[in-house]
């Protein structure tokens, strides 16, 4: 039996000058992924001319240096083609909260409201792979033997890995509890619910 319910999610990632868009960060890129059914169906990829400097650390961390995004569209321009692509998909990242300030903040210099649920791998993760060494991304793709080509924060690339995460965590998830299919909507339910508690969560779900 399927793990997947007949979902659209859309699982995103984004590269950015520093942590906190209230402190004036920006986007340099987005990725992101189409899940349909339990595949990837689509994709989504644009570097993103801040209209700030990238510094050195981030330069070397990400490897999206100055001279790349200099050529790239403006953040409104990519904005508002990704928000066509996201429509009203629930979505998906790792660290959540992070990623959703981010599209928050760059959705508002176009007037637009993002009013699409969110799921966050990383804290689905913690309830399902607690014996995990840790729950970052990198940690958790070679800890599930997760697809991936070694590159390690671009957008495409950890949406990627992160969409992979994903689907692995529900079909672990539905073989555990044997449940009949893994929602959205448990797993984003699942997030909220404290470790001692999540048995209870899961045999209760309906």
């Amino acid at each position: 039996m399927s793990s997947f319910q007949n979902e659209t999610i859309v699982v995103l990632d984004f590269e950015t000058t520093g942590i906190s868009p209230n402190q004036g960060d920006r986007a340099i890129e987005i990725g992101a992924v189409l899940l349909c059914g339990g595949a990837i169906a689509d994709r989504f990829q644009s570097l993103i001319n801040p209209g700030i400097r990238i510094n050195s650390f981030i330069e070397s961390y990400t490897g999206i240096t100055n001279a790349m995004v200099q050529t790239a569209p403006r953040a409104d321009v990519v904005m508002r083609e990704f928000a066509a692509f996201l429509g009203d998909c629930p979505a998906v990242a790792h660290n959540a909260s992070f990623d959703r300030r981010f599209l928050e903040a760059e959705y508002s210099r176009i007037g637009q409201c993002c009013q699409n649920d969110f799921g966050c791998s990383m804290l689905a993760a913690r309830r399902i792979y607690p014996d995990a060494p840790n729950h970052k991304l990198e940690t958790l793709v070679r800890y599930k033997n997760l697809q991936t080509d070694g590159t390690f924060h671009r957008a495409l690339a950890d949406a990627e890995m992160t969409a992979h995460l994903w689907l692995q965590m529900c079909v672990d998830l539905q073989r555990d509890s044997q449940l009949g299919q893994i929602p959205f909507a448990l797993m984003q339910g699942l997030t909220k619910v404290p470790k001692a508690r999540v048995a209870d969560y899961l045999a209760n779900w309906c």
